[in-house]
């Protein structure tokens, strides 16, 4: 067999697609990551936040992934909590970018897009992990949070340091 017919062979054994099973799970995963991790972005897009539909989407969809690779590898769920200890750390580093002090103002800014960005990657996992119900609801937890709480509270509060925090609705 000749060295190209070889790699023909070899690139398309790499590139085949699973069973019917297996590619339902990954569709059905990847996609709940997606469009969970898009009703968060939407909402946070239309307040004209940092952090809005692509940048939501990305982590959720990423952290899905994170996750559902391993276990299509069949690592076991012990090991992949390993993983999500990585994403919720390096998430992190995410979510401290969108925080800002403004020194002028005295007040602290995007800390609840921080958080949403946080809760976006468990909803991923969660996604990633086969747990569809839990990100689903999980998401609508969300949403009531993002959505309601601004309304029964004022905008602004002071902090125990006297700055003013925005709540980044």
């Amino acid at each position: 067999m000749s060295i190209t017919a070889e790699i023909g062979q070899a690139l398309a054994a790499e590139f085949s697609l699973p069973d019917v099973r297996s590619l339902t799970v990954i569709v059905s995963r990847l996609t709940t990551a997606i469009v969970l991790g898009g009703l968060l972005g939407l909402e946070r897009e239309r307040k004209g936040r940092a952090a809005g539909l692509k940048t939501h989407i990305l982590v959720s969809v990423g952290s899905a992934l994170f996750v559902l690779a391993p276990l299509q590898m069949g690592i076991s769920g012990a090991d992949v909590t390993r993983v999500m200890q990585g994403i919720v750390s390096g998430i992190g580093f995410l979510g401290a970018g969108a925080i800002l002090k403004l020194d002028a103002e005295e007040r602290i800014q995007g800390l609840t897009t921080a958080a949403g960005i946080w809760a976006t990657a468990a909803i991923g996992m969660a996604a990633g992990m086969g747990m569809e119900m839990v990100a689903l609801i999980t998401t609508l937890a969300a949403l009531a949070v993002v959505s309601t709480l601004p309304k029964l509270m004022p905008e602004k509060r002071k902090n125990t340091e006297g700055c003013e925090a925005d709540l980044d609705t």
